[in-house]
């Protein structure tokens, strides 16, 4: 079946730096669009960041455009995201995603979902 498993997540204070990772299996994940979405508490769950298939195309929010990079390792079968210049209000469960061909910038469509990892970012 098929596994999304995040890591990297953690506690920072506002200016820092993570990483996370999303390790896939059991799909054929160069021909998937993945992506990385978020939801803090009390709030719906919110696009952050997609990659195409080939890792040559990358889309982000409005409120990470410049702080946040998104890539790819389809020989490692792992997508990541490069999260500096963190601010409070990142701080959320972040969520890794699949979808073919593409993930779009809405959660609707989604066919895969990992568990989520704790980003806490403190001021």
């Amino acid at each position: 079946q098929v596994q999304l498993v995040e890591s990297g997540g953690g506690s920072v204070q506002a200016g820092g730096s993570l990483r996370l990772s999303c390790s896939a299996s059991g799909l054929t994940f160069s021909t998937y669009g993945m992506g990385w979405l978020r939801q803090a508490p009390g709030k719906e769950r919110e696009f952050v960041a997609a990659i195409d298939w080939s890792g040559g195309s990358t889309y982000y929010a409005d409120f990470v455009k410049g702080r946040f990079a998104i890539s790819r390792d389809n020989a490692k079968n792992t997508v990541f995201l490069q999260m500096d210049s963190l601010k409070p209000e990142d701080t959320a469960v972040y969520y890794c995603a699949a979808r073919y061909p593409r993930v779009k910038n809405t959660p609707a469509g989604i066919d895969y979902w990992g568990q989520g990892t704790q980003v806490t970012v403190s001021s």
